[in-house]
């Protein structure tokens, strides 16, 4: 008999209203004719072309002429290769210029989805029985790109969810990028990505034990200006330099609203998106906590895992992750230490549930195999659904499992508190199956989630539905307990 979820009356849909002001570049000869189209424009048509521009799209952007500095900026090298002196524009003539380097992008448009869910640090002025939480979502837009977004909301004794009102504007964050590189560290990520070394041997030779990422890029830069280069190493430098670009902190300002930022692709290593954030509070050994989600970046051809934390969700560092065991999709942290030793969830292989230990929250390395598809609904591949939940009979993890037709269904384990790679239960029928009316969407027959919490001793399980839309559900966590002590 299955383990009863009662499905909440709410629903997260994508939302076409919800736009970024994105970098466009369409080219260096289009651009180039683009501004001298604007250089022949007096003063007077430049503001007044300005002016239009800014009455039509300032009210749905916060400090939209900053961004289009900011994108002028972006092609000064073009601009001065034209003969045009950067430094004597006028602030009205560059603006006007990045406005046509400018698009709006609907990052919620095409599916909101992959949702994982946390406590918010603040857990002021709640009555008893309330939490306030915050959920990620993965959002999608026009050409399959994902991002992260925001909310929050609270849930009352009842277990229902009241949503807080969504911000007016999308709030892109301030980026600052990491300067210094130890090179032996850098290698072995290389290595790992299987980029070529005799491709990167020569530069990576250049360059000190301690590198900056300046004199990388410039060396990188060069190399790559030679138009005899091949491709094969064309392609190892650029992977070179989009390793690098993977580290980097990110700033929201303090008078945007959570469900105001986004963190949208910003490294080559993750231009066609950031997929499926698991996000955790984590609690360190001195008692302190932070939020850390693990996600995967994607360029179009290669994914990369990287690790985000925050310690209050307006200031983000992101890195990427490095080892044997940080491979492919789907890796996801406990919340603790267990015997002193960072440990982590993953599927390397893309079929089976690995679990592997590290003294180091970036460096995963020794994956030992834990679970392999059991079940016919999960014949294709096993992996978790968030970080393991701690309850007093053991971690809890929420599984899903891919069967017949890629259906995609959830399911549920009980590992060992202190000994996470032993097994003491797992359901063998599913705990959340696509029901007739959440089988449509961007994927059909999929239900999926990436991260839970424990409230009101019952299990509150967010999820996507067809990767399209999201919504949650709740299980008693007893009658959950006692049907995976059973299930052994």
């Amino acid at each position: 008999m299955r383990v009863p979820v009662i499905r909440k009356n709410i629903k997260f849909l994508p939302d076409c209203s919800r736009v970024v002001a994105r970098y466009f570049m369409n080219g260096d000869s289009r651009t180039q004719k683009m501004v001298s189209h604007i250089m022949v424009l007096s003063e007077k048509q430049v503001q007044e072309t300005l002016e239009h521009t800014l009455r039509e799209f300032a009210r749905r952007h916060r400090n939209i002429s900053q961004t289009f500095f900011r994108h002028c900026e972006k092609i000064r090298g073009l601009i001065e290769g034209m003969q045009i002196n950067y430094n004597q524009l006028s602030d009205e003539r560059k603006m006007l210029i990045g406005s046509y380097c400018t698009m709006e992008y609907a990052i919620e448009s095409a599916a909101f989805f992959n949702p994982s869910m946390v406590e918010d640090f603040d857990q002021s002025d709640l009555q008893n029985g309330e939490k306030r939480i915050i959920i990620s979502f993965r959002a999608t837009g026009e050409g399959h790109i994902s991002s992260i977004v925001f909310r929050r909301g609270i849930l009352d004794k009842n277990n229902d969810l009241q949503v807080m009102k969504i911000g007016d504007n999308i709030d892109k964050a301030e980026i600052a990028r990491k300067t210094l590189y130890n090179k032996e560290r850098f290698l072995v990520k290389l290595a790992e990505m299987n980029t070529s070394d005799k491709c990167s041997a020569q530069i990576m030779r250049e360059l000190p034990d301690q590198f900056e990422y300046t004199a990388l890029k410039n060396i990188i830069n060069k190399a790559l200006s030679d138009p005899t280069i091949l491709r094969e190493r064309r392609t190892a430098l650029e992977e070179v330099l989009w390793l690098a670009d993977s580290f980097y902190d990110l700033q929201f300002k303090h008078d945007s609203d959570i469900t105001e930022r986004v963190i949208f692709p910003i490294s080559d290593s993750e231009s066609r998106g950031i997929e499926d954030a698991r996000f955790v509070r984590f609690l360190d050994d001195d008692g302190s906590d932070r939020i850390i989600a693990t996600y995967t970046a994607y360029n179009g051809h290669a994914i990369l895992p990287k690790l985000i934390s925050t310690k209050d969700f307006y200031n983000f560092r992101v890195v990427p992750l490095y080892g044997a065991g940080a491979q492919n999709k789907n890796l996801a942290l406990f919340p603790r230490k267990i015997k002193g030793k960072y440990a982590m969830l993953s599927r390397i292989d893309g079929v089976n549930n690995y679990i592997m230990y590290s003294d180091r929250r970036t460096q995963w390395d020794n994956p030992i195999i834990l679970q392999e598809p059991r079940f016919s609904w999960e014949f294709t591949q096993i992996g978790n659904c968030g970080s393991p939940l701690w309850t007093k009979e053991g971690w809890l993890v929420i599984t899903h499992g891919v069967g017949a037709m890629r259906r995609y269904c959830l399911g549920a384990s009980l590992l060992d508190l202190d000994d996470p790679s032993k097994e003491i239960g797992r359901l063998k029928e599913p705990l959340l199956a696509p029901l007739e009316g959440e089988r449509e969407g961007y994927v059909p027959n999929v239900v999926y989630s990436c991260g839970s919490i424990i409230h009101n001793n019952s299990l509150i399980l967010p999820y996507a539905v067809s990767d399209y839309s999201s919504t949650y559900g709740v299980v008693d966590l007893e009658e959950l307990l006692d049907a995976l002590k059973k299930s052994k």
